[in-house]
């Protein structure tokens, strides 16, 4: 310990000389200490705030609407983050109220302005008092942020009472461990029992609950996905519940009885990773007791959500630049208090990353696959080690669908696979299953392929290789030490660091880079126009002899590096064999792993890239469950990878061969699974669509159906307009329509895009006059704000608008007047691309477009009443809108075409 040179004066005194500045998107505020507020505009702020001080939230945000620099403010998100690490917090003044208790409603600036000043001056205080609520670490982070110029390290320091250097901590140290335990038995087979579901479905509700028909008839259904397998396959349940059943009640209660019943575990898989936080939440009810809960219920992710301990280790001994340090400084004050480590949806401060980079965020994780397990220092303490134990463990494990499908692809056969899983939000299976089980050969795909073999080649860059994760396993194997250096050496075919400029420039070096370079001149060669924003995909037929030759001899190349690469594979899982008796569990465990890992990255060769290059050269027959094309991917008009792409025509058949057959049982449920084409349409028929996107028509036995109406009065509840005097291609009058719809509506509407560029142009107008109504206004692909916040921030703040596009449509929940009004700017036909026409093709193409379309738009409506209470109105701009669509909203509710005015009159008339 040595003494501190740097001067840490008395926080409250500094406090009492910072103004608080809150910037709107066409002016702001200045509250001084003492309360005196004054209004500016944008141009004025900009004069004011240069060289000065200010109290500022979320910084990014401000920054940009200011468009200058305010690196001297202090953003009091961040000593929020600092102070109370690991505790959700709003990225708004309105989040901070929230979060310390404070009684503002933040519906004015100067409201917001107060908050600031209060927020800090409470933190300050906390960190202050002897029975502070999270002390590890907090002096010895705190000093060295406040030595790399963090803005608040100085007043922190001062608050903590502490002027001295504490080198000695290191967060790491201070993480519990986990512990080996014995293999759980197999689960039993106990079936659920009709009393059973419903008594469990009773408790969960709680004596004051509403008691809804339609969710005990829906609990009775679930259960049935865990009866006993029959005729060699699963119990399978297709259950479609519509809005306000209260489906995710419904199936925790069977499920969560039949893993105590039997000692099993249940995998509850959902599409996003805000889905699993929403029910993550749910599960409160049924393990009220947190330690308990921490027991029984585990969140998993893939391992790049989580933070990697040796990452951060390496990261904070070679951080120079002064941001990086003060970002490992609040991930330490994070890590230390987290739940489970989890950075992506987890209580992990996602503001950070527009802080900081997300850059930054991402070297903190293992996104490629460089883990060296049990060889790490920090092994017996990792976040993902310890979250797929507990797994193996608990009652209940909330997934989400890719992970689920990437464990089952990769882990095909093995005894401690998941064997009853529920799938929720039913619907995305298809997109899930396309994005899993698609082969890339691209740049960017070569690139982290030969990174994880070869390790970093440019100087200052991290990277293991290998070799690195390896070579202590088989330093005395000889023969392992041959095949590794022939890896090494064939790798040398793919994409190196810089492939991009040299394509672009024609000058590649090695095999695949060479591939690369003559599609993307193919792809410029046949593409109409040379779209330079958008990205541009063509067909591989009638390729060049020179692209032809280039493929060969990619080929070749490839099978150099296969070979080596699954005997290696192979010689670790022979040493496992022959060493049993030997091994700790620990080394069993890595050979294990890494095993695991280099087959995975093989087979991606032999059976996704090699095949793709085959079919390309028409020395393979063409498979006809697979479409190829190639495609040069830009993002926002800049150029980001080049290469060949397949995919799988219907690729439900992959999920349900390695995912539904090998196991015991499984729910899929969805308020969106049947697609309506008519009021007298044949039950069967709707349910075909259902089937065939789920991977139900691939088995033998049919799956038990079963569909249950929302329990709303839609003709009192919900109105839908389409507009039919509006020309939505005119980027003023659509954005017209949007204001006077939000301002009818004062608020809580959703704006739904069918393109980033339209929603844009629609927001730039949108801004003064709703800023002049008071109404707030977010938006997806603007705002610097993931979208996961996003929606929580549209959740909380109870008058604003959101503009975004899919992500936003499908991952919106949010019950009571927050959302009442949902606008869509035209219909959300497929996007016509290659993919999109060879499966229109084989699913009854004009059929096929409409039937995602009524999802889409089922989807949306379906985001507006969420209760009883609940009143929403969806308008339709495109007066084009085919009536055949119109069969996805609820049969009796009353669907309008008229005109702009007399919507707006309408809409304001009836959420009044």
């Amino acid at each position: 310990m040595t003494s501190s040179l740097l001067h840490f004066p008395d926080p409250f005194k500094a406090l009492a000389k910072l103004s608080a500045l809150v910037v709107g998107p066409i002016g702001g505020v200045i509250m001084t200490p003492d309360g005196e507020v004054e209004v500016y505009t944008h141009d004025e702020l900009r004069n004011i705030v240069k060289n000065h001080d200010f109290l500022v939230c979320n910084l990014p945000v401000v920054s940009r609407r200011l468009a200058t620099d305010l690196s001297r403010c202090f953003d009091v998100l961040e000593l929020f983050a600092f102070v109370r690490p690991a505790e959700f917090c709003l990225p708004l003044p309105l989040g901070l109220s929230k979060a310390l208790k404070m009684p503002f409603p933040c519906i004015e600036q100067e409201e917001e302005a107060l908050v600031l000043i209060k927020s800090a001056e409470q933190l300050i205080i906390e960190l202050s008092e002897v029975d502070y609520q999270y002390p590890e670490g907090v002096k010895a982070i705190g000093y060295n942020m406040a030595e790399a110029g963090w803005r608040w390290g100085p007043l922190v320091m001062g608050a903590l009472g502490n002027a001295e250097r504490h080198d000695g901590y290191q967060v790491w140290n201070h993480l519990s461990e986990w512990e080996e335990k014995a293999p759980p038995p197999p689960p039993g087979q106990e079936n659920i029992l009709k009393e059973e579901a419903r008594k469990r479905l009773t408790d969960l509700l709680g004596l004051k609950a509403e008691k809804r028909v339609g969710q005990f008839l829906y609990a009775e259904c679930a259960r049935h996905a865990f009866d006993m397998p029959h005729d060699e396959e699963p119990s399978l349940v297709l259950s479609e519940a519509g809005t306000g059943i209260g489906k995710t009640l419904g199936y925790i209660a069977p499920s969560s009885l039949w893993a105590e019943k039997n000692g099993g575990t249940v995998w509850l898989s959902t599409y996003t990773k805000n889905l699993q936080r929403q029910l993550d939440q749910e599960m409160d009810r049924l393990y009220p007791n947190p330690a308990l809960k921490n027991q029984k219920v585990v969140v998993r992710k893939g391992r790049e959500n989580y933070l990697c301990l040796l990452n951060l280790q390496e990261i904070s001994g070679q951080a120079a630049q002064s941001q990086g340090k003060i970002l490992i400084g609040l991930v330490k004050r994070w890590v230390r208090y987290s739940r489970d480590g989890d950075m992506i949806g987890g209580d992990f401060p996602a503001w950070l990353g527009e802080t900081f980079g997300v850059g930054r965020l991402s070297q903190l994780t293992d996104r490629r696959g460089e883990c060296v397990y049990a060889a790490c220092s920090h092994y017996k303490k990792c976040f993902i080690e310890k979250a797929q134990r507990k797994a193996k463990y608990a009652n209940l494990v909330i997934a989400n669908h890719a992970l689920v499908m990437v464990q089952s692809a990769t882990r095909q056969g093995e005894a401690d696979l998941p064997n009853r899983y529920v799938f929720d939000e039913g619907h995305h299976i298809f997109d899930a299953a396309d994005n899993v089980f698609s082969s890339h050969l691209t740049g960017q795909e070569g690139l982290e392929l030969r990174r994880w073999i070869r390790g970093a080649e440019i100087k200052n860059r991290r990277g293991k290789g290998l070799k690195g994760r390896l070579d202590d396993l088989v330093a005395d194997e000889e023969e392992a030490g041959q095949f590794m250096a022939r890896v090494y050496a064939a790798a040398i075919c793919l994409p190196a660091d810089g492939w991009h400029t040299r394509i672009a420039e024609g000058n590649p070096i090695g095999p695949a880079e060479k591939f690369l370079w003559l599609i993307r001149a193919h792809i410029y060669s046949v593409s109409s126009g040379r779209d330079e924003f958008h990205s541009i995909e063509t067909y591989t037929t009638n390729p060049s002899e020179e692209l032809v030759e280039a493929a060969q001899n990619l080929r070749k190349a490839l099978d150099e590096l296969v070979g080596p690469l699954k005997r290696l594979s192979a010689l670790l899982l022979k040493k496992l064999d022959m060493e049993a008796d030997e091994l700790d569990s620990a080394t069993r465990n890595r050979l294990e792993s890494i095993s695991r890992s280099i087959s995975r990255r093989a087979e991606i060769l032999s059976d996704g890239w090699a095949p793709m290059l085959g079919a390309f050269l028409d020395d393979l027959p063409a498979d006809t469950n697979f479409v190829d094309w190639f495609e040069l991917s830009r993002k926002s008009g800049r150029e980001v990878d080049v290469g060949m792409y397949r995919h799988w025509i219907d690729p439900s058949i992959p999920f349900s061969n390695i995912v539904l057959k090998p196991s015991h049982g499984a729910l899929i449920t969805s308020a969106t699974l049947r697609d309506k084409l008519s009021d007298n349409q044949n039950p069967d028929i709707e349910w075909n669509s259902a089937e065939i996107r789920t991977g139900a028509a691939h088995f033998i036995n049919p799956p038990m159906r079963h569909s249950l109406k929302s329990p709303f009065d839609y003709e009192k509840q919900a109105r839908v307009f389409i507009i039919n005097d509006l020309n939505i291609r005119n980027i003023d009058h659509l954005a017209a329509a949007y204001r006077e719809l939000f301002v009818a509506s004062n608020g809580g509407a959703l704006g739904l895009f069918t393109a980033i560029g339209r929603l844009k142009q629609v927001y730039e107008r949108l801004l003064a006059p709703l800023e002049e109504e008071h109404i707030p206004v977010f938006a997806q692909h603007v705002d610097p704000i993931n979208v996961a916040t996003l929606i929580d921030i549209f959740r909380t703040v109870e008058h604003s608008c959101l503009l975004g596009t899919d992500a936003v449509r499908d991952g919106v929940d949010v019950p009571g007047p927050s959302l009442r009004l949902c606008v869509f700017d035209k219909v959300p036909w497929p996007r016509p691309t290659i993919l999109h026409k060879a499966r229109r093709d084989h699913f009854g193409k004009g059929t096929y477009d409409d039937l995602l379309t009524r999802l889409r738009m089922k989807q949306a409506f379906g985001r507006l009443i969420r209760k009883n209470t609940d009143k929403g109105v969806f308008v339709m701009l495109d007066g084009a809108t085919p009536s055949r669509l119109l069969s996805c909203f609820p049969e009796n509710v009353s669907v309008e075409r008229i005109g702009l005015a007399e919507t707006i009159k309408n809409v304001k008339e009836f959420l009044a």
